[in-house]
């Protein structure tokens, strides 16, 4: 068995030092920009050492993959809880989806920094686990579709991946330009963007249904 500290072992040490280095970086990086963050800057705000990074994670780039899947875990978490309460009729869930989608990003404007603004590393490692982010959303987008009958089995599913990947794209650009002017702690701001994502949500939605022909809208 091996020697506790303060009442931890050395595994809870060690995801201990992992959480102080994460909640580190997501104000460094959203603050600074992944390019403009060391390594030392990081351990000096979690308050580790450099020895004790490397236990955690293998570089920089490494830590800000784990990142970037810890917010998306919670993203997702979060939507799936939301679809799964969502009301059957539709324009009441897509406000509700929508709603939650928007302050899970923007309650803390870090979140959406990290995720693709100021925290964003042109690298291949992360630009892959941006990609599949998008890929997961826009699969998201395609459960909700199908449960209000936007989509069916036709031949309209596959293109129907590619508009969901650019919805998602679009609502996270609304969000990022809306972070550049706007003050996230005003709720009448906050408004004003999710009522922007809605009415982009819909103009493409309703492109779907009418691309479908009447014969298959519901």
């Amino acid at each position: 068995m091996g020697r506790r500290i303060r009442g931890l072992d050395a595994e809870e040490r060690r995801a201990q030092r992992r959480g102080q280095l994460l909640d580190a970086a997501l104000e460094l990086f959203a603050a600074n920009g992944y390019q403009n963050t060391s390594i030392e800057q990081l351990c000096q705000a979690a308050f580790v050492g450099t020895k004790a990074f490397y236990e955690v994670f293998d570089s920089r780039e490494d830590c800000y993959i784990a990142l970037l899947r810890e917010v998306t875990a919670r993203l997702s978490a979060r939507m799936v809880d939301a679809l799964t309460e969502a009301p059957d009729d539709e324009q009441r869930a897509t406000r509700m989806l929508v709603s939650t989608f928007a302050h899970a990003l923007v309650d803390d404007p870090r979140i959406a920094r990290v995720t693709f603004g100021r925290g964003i590393a042109v690298t291949p490692e992360v630009e892959r686990q941006r990609r599949a982010n998008r890929r997961w959303a826009a699969g998201f987008i395609e459960t909700i579709w199908r449960r209000y009958g936007v989509l069916g089995d036709d031949r309209s599913d596959i293109d129907a991946h590619r508009m969901a990947i650019g919805v998602i794209g679009g609502m996270f650009d609304l969000i990022a330009d809306w972070l550049l002017d706007a003050d996230p702690g005003a709720g009448a701001g906050v408004d004003a963007l999710i009522t922007d994502l809605i009415n982009f949500y819909d103009v493409i939605q309703t492109g779907l249904r009418r691309w479908r022909g009447p014969s298959l809208t519901v």
